[in-house]
């Protein structure tokens, strides 16, 4: 009888659709069909082709693709929770990003996706113990991606980092589910206090390119802070802050900023 994972596979409409778009990646572009196929179409699930294109990237001459793709399946096998998030990442990024046109895209060449499901799995291997582990994963992301999340960081699911670029999130960071951010984005300490030191970003929260959030403050949920600007102080709930240091200048504008993508100043906002 086949097994209840097998049987989820069969009725994915999600991995069903990035088969599709795989298939016609490959006949539209012949040239990238055997990175298409060794990346999507060989595997017989989402998780499957994630564990690869992860090992893919993060592999070196200090740790084989073989290993490391042997520890992303095990992570993946041991806590399906971390494939639940990469779906809901995936649908996030897809819902949002007016760039991102196919589920595939965000597998095969968003380095904000592949750089979020690497720090899920080294997450995983700190919350089991596995601390030089976690931040050797740390390491190559940072190296690859250049995007540096501390295994420590706790982030929900269906986030966005738009081009992710020089992405910093610290130890004790919080980030809720729905939320989006830019590039530059820093949730980060003041300090040398080895306490809880980082910023708790609440569910659907946007966070504009560039900007800065520094201390264990609260962001309210659904708020906006915009690009640029430099947060030292907690943001309620559904305020739009900005400045240096930030201000609250309005309401957040929409019931869920960061679904909206919506980064511009209403009218009654200076």
């Amino acid at each position: 009888m086949p097994n209840l994972q097998s049987k989820l596979a069969s009725v994915d409409p999600v991995w069903d659709q990035i088969k599709h778009e795989a298939q016609d990646a490959a006949l539209a572009e012949p040239l990238i069909g055997g990175f298409v196929h060794a990346t999507i179409l060989h595997h017989a699930s989402i998780e499957k082709a994630l564990s690869y294109r992860i090992a893919a990237k993060l592999s070196s001459n200090e740790m084989s693709m073989m290993v490391v793709r042997e520890i992303v399946d095990q992570a993946y096998a041991e806590e399906p929770a971390l494939v639940e998030a990469a779906r809901a990442d995936l649908v996030a990024i897809y819902d949002r990003d007016p760039a991102c046109h196919r589920l595939l895209q965000p597998i095969l060449y968003f380095k904000g996706y592949q750089a979020v499901q690497a720090y899920r799995v080294s997450h995983y291997l700190w919350q089991q113990g596995h601390r030089d582990l976690a931040y050797f994963f740390q390491m190559r992301v940072s190296e690859i991606f250049g995007v540096d999340i501390h295994p420590g960081a706790r982030i929900g699911k269906g986030i966005m980092i738009d081009h992710a670029h020089s992405v910093v999130i610290g130890e004790t960071a919080v980030v809720g589910d729905n939320v989006s951010m830019l590039h530059s984005v820093t949730l980060g300490g003041t300090g040398k206090e080895e306490e809880d030191r980082h910023p708790k970003i609440g569910d659907g929260v946007l966070i504009g390119a560039g900007a800065k959030v520094l201390g264990n403050i609260t962001i309210g949920h659904c708020s906006r802070i915009a690009a640029g600007s430099v947060v030292l102080e907690a943001v309620p709930p559904c305020k739009t802050v900005a400045g240096i240091p930030a201000k609250i200048v309005g309401e957040a504008g929409c019931d869920q900023p960061s679904i909206s993508m919506n980064h511009m100043l209403g009218p009654w906002e200076d």
